[in-house]
């Protein structure tokens, strides 16, 4: 989200890798929201399956299915969004549904895209803040339920996007937030690998700044990546930072939970570092783990289940 002409959409086409969401020199070129599912960028998994078709002495390296994170493009917000104003009710409507807003910030120097209520990226965020408090405020008045359930919108975590133009404007935008150059992550789809990273090494960036985007909406939701490594598919889970290891069975058939015994767990880095699961049993680095483990971040897990 962010005001008008700021380069949502064309940061969410960049993040699906095709124009999905159109793009528009005007203010509201997106009316409905547009969905995206997104893999999370998990460079463990390449080296996974490459040590299982090694181990399993295999033709090819079993498919990889990463972790994924739901984006949302919705219409330009305008002063005066919280009292009807541009898209209005609708536009906060969408917000209340999410679990983590990115909002994107102008930060770039190209005059010739109409600045649609952009000042600066201080008031331009600033701007934004005012409108969800006031719309929380209406929210607040209106309402006669406990206060502690409603879904106000100044709760939800703010991601902040800078977008700005790489080997130029760098931006001015504060630390806390990541800065990527929207446009040019866009036409990055176009090229092959090897032609990315030539572009990138030209701006100084040694991956695409969606990557962080990605990873850091990841982190900001709450989420971890536990993994499984066989022939059939090397695979990204995705549960809570804290979950449990009868919560993580799970995640990947509901009926792990009810005939839940063990999981065998073993660190990313031991099996990269033993050249894989029979080396790492081997040596010892291979555990049982009951119930009420709990997952870590990179925990390659097979589940012993009963029938």
């Amino acid at each position: 989200m962010g005001l008008a002409n700021v380069g949502k959409s064309t940061l969410f086409n960049a993040l699906l890798k095709k124009q999905q969401a159109l793009v528009a020199n005007y203010p509201f070129a997106t009316i409905e929201p547009n969905v995206g599912i997104v893999p999370v960028p998990d460079e463990r998994l390449v080296k996974l399956a490459q040590l299982v078709k090694l181990e399993e002495k295999m033709e090819q390296e079993p498919p990889i299915v990463p972790a994924t994170v739901k984006f949302v493009d919705i219409a330009g917000l305008v002063r005066g969004a919280s009292e009807g104003a541009g898209l209005g009710n609708k536009f906060l409507a969408h917000i209340r549904e999410v679990d983590l807003i990115l909002e994107v910030v102008r930060d770039f120097s190209d005059e010739n895209i109409i600045r649609e209520g952009s000042v600066s990226p201080k008031d331009d965020i600033e701007l934004i803040k005012t409108e969800l408090d006031l719309a929380d405020l209406q929210t607040l008045e209106k309402s006669k339920e406990n206060k502690e359930s409603l879904p106000l919108l100044g709760k939800k975590p703010i991601m902040l996007v800078y977008n700005v133009t790489y080997g130029g404007n760098e931006g001015n935008g504060g630390d806390e937030g990541i800065r990527i150059d929207a446009k040019i992550e866009n036409e990055l789809a176009g090229f092959s690998e090897e032609e990315q990273k030539e572009l990138l090494k030209s701006y100084g960036l040694s991956e695409p700044g969606l990557n962080r985007v990605i990873k850091k909406a990841y982190e900001m939701l709450g989420l971890i990546s536990f993994l499984t490594a066989g022939e059939k598919e090397v695979r990204a889970w995705t549960v809570r930072a804290g979950s449990t290891a009868l919560t993580a069975s799970g995640v990947i058939h509901t009926d792990f939970m009810k005939n839940f015994i063990k999981a065998e767990v073993i660190s990313y880095e031991d099996y990269v570092g033993c050249g894989g699961y029979g080396k790492a049993r081997e040596a010892g680095k291979v555990r049982l783990e009951g119930r009420d483990y709990i997952i870590q971040d990179g925990d390659i897990v097979e589940f012993k289940v009963g029938c």
